[in-house]
């Protein structure tokens, strides 16, 4: 890729940093094994759950980090463990399973760790001889199907996900795990992400990747709806296309990515500078490292949004650039008067990704712990604004960002290109909580149009210990914090009669670990952003990933 032309005299909002912390408490517990419930049991409901409220809350995280001996060394190695509130007239119940997949059936036949995971590299076979332990080292690493990520839907199944190309339908009543899902029997990618996208007509785009001898491709995917609803026995993505498909700028060193925008009219892929290197991948097994070890972030490169139109699957040909940035979650994505606006959880050290190791999270009070969290970057809300009407009359040297309620540019330069420079879509009460992440909308009613509230949490620890409301018009924060409590991902539950916005709930798994099976489910009223009631469970429940609500189970 060929480096950018001088930078135009404007540059990105500073931030304050966030206050340095002292003085943690231990989090272990919630990365610790636990058993799992798959029998459905009462909880205690204090408060009132609103009882329009009728449907599962369904999530999913890592809940087992150990087999036999062996031990996993990052956080998101640990197997899936899927969890089930089950809402009714105001009464819930709870269950969880872990996931049956291959890896899990696998290393609990070895009672050692056989699958490699993100962070943990799986050892010969102690029972071989040297020999064959030796050059079990330049064998093909099996790929996990440890789909411990997220909940997703195609053609009206559920799903769990991972990074890998691997999925698992799922009984999202009983939690039963079905049939193993393998993209690549359906469609030309070997990986897809665990954080699709959904139109109103219930057709599912998502992100995969492709390599060989024409070099590395990032490809958008499209998943249409079935033609009619009928019970399958197994899973169907018939029918899966592949839109485009993005060459890596550096075939070499394609960039890591969790996730991607989409409005209206078009998907944003965001090739940022968590790069991995492709030749350290194929020697990573024989050197005896894990994954994560591959991945490098490189702050001397740029960051390109890549625009593609969904109608037509054209790549745009105009080239958007901006400053090195991680991000790994979007908040929402919308057109308006021409321009494209993606707001996204953004990062200015992408080296955190390999930061949570379990040895990190495990540290007990103290000087250590304090130090390891002080050390993260924090994660914050931007905006970037793309100006779509760019051709070749655009002046340069000016910002084409023409939105009256927005402080972010784009500016052509003389080699064509479009610089763009984020909008802070916070204020600075936002820091006294550590950032955000984990961001949340009203999806159903507002993904791709345009919007005024987001949720998310707050991390004034390594993990999050609060819940936030923010307002992108006044940059007013809402927020829900309680000394040792950890909140999860939160859901938004639009109310069957709401008139705005924000009419409805925000739910979240609260972990408790300075008390014993105490986790409940907190239900926040979302315009007013306070307690409603919770449902507390008799039994401990580990810190989870992502999940959805399904009024149909």
């Amino acid at each position: 890729m060929p480096k950018p032309s001088a930078q135009p005299s404007i540059s990105a909002p500073a931030h304050k940093s966030r206050p340095d912390a002292s003085g943690l408490e231990c989090i272990k517990p919630l990365v610790s094994t636990l058993e799992e419930t798959p029998e459905a049991i009462g909880t205690v409901v204090k408060g009132n759950i609103p009882s329009w409220i009728h449907g599962s809350f369904l999530r999913n995280g890592p809940g087992k980090f150990e087999f036999g001996e062996d031990s996993y060394t990052h956080w998101f190695d640990g197997m899936a463990m899927m969890h089930r509130f089950h809402i009714k007239d105001g009464e819930v119940t709870y269950s969880s399973r872990f996931l049956r997949s291959d890896s899990y059936v696998q290393n609990l036949e070895k009672n050692r760790i056989v699958v490699s995971e993100f962070g943990t590299m799986a050892m010969p076979d102690p029972c071989k001889n040297i020999f064959a332990r030796f050059f079990s080292r330049f064998q093909l690493p099996k790929t996990t199907d440890n789909a411990s990520v997220n909940f997703v839907k195609y053609k009206g199944d559920y799903y769990v996900s991972t990074e890998t190309n691997y999925m698992r339908r799922i009984d999202p009543q009983s939690l039963e795990t079905k049939d193993k899902v393998d993209w690549s029997k359906f469609i030309a990618v070997n990986a897809a992400t665990a954080h699709p996208h959904y139109d109103r007509d219930g057709t599912t785009y998502n992100m995969g990747n492709s390599y060989g001898k024409g070099g590395f491709f990032y490809n958008i995917i499209r998943v249409p709806l079935p033609e009619e609803k009928v019970e399958r026995d197994e899973a169907d993505l018939t029918g899966a296309e592949v839109l485009c498909s993005i060459p890596a700028s550096d075939s070499r060193r394609p960039s890591y990515y969790h996730s991607f925008a989409m409005s209206e009219n078009y998907v944003v892929f965001i090739e940022q500078p968590i790069k991995l290197d492709l030749l350290k991948f194929m020697m990573y097994r024989i050197q005896g490292k894990s994954f994560h070890k591959v991945m490098s972030w490189d702050p001397s490169l740029k960051t390109i949004f890549h625009v593609v139109d969904k109608r037509t699957g054209k790549h745009s040909k105009v080239n958007y650039y901006g400053n090195a940035m991680f991000t790994l979650h979007q908040i929402n994505a919308y057109e308006d008067q021409g321009h494209l606006v993606m707001d996204m959880c953004c990062g200015d050290d992408g080296n955190v990704i390999g930061d949570f190791t379990l040895e990190n999270l495990s540290k007990a009070s103290g000087e250590e712990l304090d130090k390891f969290y002080n050390g993260l970057c924090t994660n914050l809300p931007r905006r970037y604004v793309l100006p779509l009407d760019v051709n070749e009359q655009t002046p340069i040297d000016e910002n084409l960002v023409r939105l009256p309620f927005c402080t972010a540019k784009a500016v052509k330069m003389a080699d064509g290109r479009v610089y763009c420079v984020h909008e802070n879509l916070y204020g600075d009460d936002l820091l006294e909580f550590g950032g955000l992440e984990f961001p949340l909308i009203n999806y159903n009613n507002y993904n791709t149009r345009k919007y005024r509230y987001y949720y998310g949490c707050g991390f004034g620890h390594v993990f999050s210990d609060s819940l936030l409301k923010m307002d992108v018009e006044t940059k007013e924060l809402k927020s829900w914090r309680y000394p040792g409590l950890y909140p999860s991902e939160p859901v938004f539950v639009p109310s069957p009669d709401a008139t705005d916005e924000d009419d409805g709930v925000v739910m979240s798994v609260i972990i408790t670990p300075r008390e014993e099976k105490s986790t409940f489910l907190l239900v926040l009223d979302a315009k007013t952003f306070k307690e409603l009631g919770r449902a507390e469970v008799p039994v401990n429940v580990p810190y989870g990933t992502h999940g959805v609500f399904n009024d149909r189970a």
